[in-house]
């Protein structure tokens, strides 16, 4: 029977399996999502990579419950799970809320924060020139190896939008397994091992 004690563990036990795996993904995107941005110093970002990296910690706490039917851990892994649920939901949204204003005012903030030595190697990749260049000026800026160079931040918006739009709705799509973790945990917690002495306490 699926609903019994054996199938609860399993059940557990491949989902703390699939959490690493899913914090690992979250960590790559993360990391995809920072470098795609270049400039910009993104603290949402780092929100995921931060979730992620709990998540592994978790995840290990999880197996160790699931495995042993430990309740204290299991109560401590349902709380701590159910707390990263609520953080990774709110960062998957914040992502997928944030428009293009304020993305242009983080990337325009971290433009300012670097130093020279590197705008000059943003400006060579992306085959821009300035942060926010007008292209209607007569002539290029200095630093401009060409005149009518585009302005950074028009090759880095895509880019940058597109590491938003990325991270919130994996994030935001996987948070919804944390919260099945939680109720799962819950129904594995309240279960009797059928090989343990009845008089046992719990």
């Amino acid at each position: 029977m699926c609903g019994g004690f054996t199938c609860s563990k399993r059940a557990l036990v491949a989902l703390n399996i699939l959490y690493i795996l899913v914090a690992f993904l979250l960590i790559g995107v993360a990391l995809y999502g920072r470098t795609c941005a270049q400039v910009v110093d993104l603290p949402i970002i780092g929100g995921i990579l931060a979730c992620g990296v709990f998540l592994i910690l978790i995840s290990i706490l999880g197996l160790i419950g699931a495995v042993k039917h430990h309740q204290v851990v299991l109560f401590f892994y349902m709380v701590i799970l159910f707390m990263l649920f609520l953080v990774q939901f709110s960062v998957a949204c914040a992502c997928l809320a944030v428009n293009k204003e304020q993305q242009r005012s983080w990337a325009k903030s971290g433009w300012d924060g670097v130093s020279e030595d590197f705008k000059k190697k943003v400006e060579e990749t992306f085959s821009c020139c300035d942060f926010e260049k007008s292209l209607n000026t007569t002539s290029a800026p200095k630093n401009c190896p060409q005149p009518h160079m585009q302005p950074c931040i028009d090759k880095l918006q895509t880019t940058i939008d597109h590491a938003f739009k990325l991270c919130g709705g994996i994030g935001l799509f996987f948070s919804f397994t944390e919260f099945v973790g939680v109720w799962l945990t819950v129904r594995y917690r309240n279960q009797k091992d059928p090989r343990a002495n009845p008089s046992a306490f719990l």
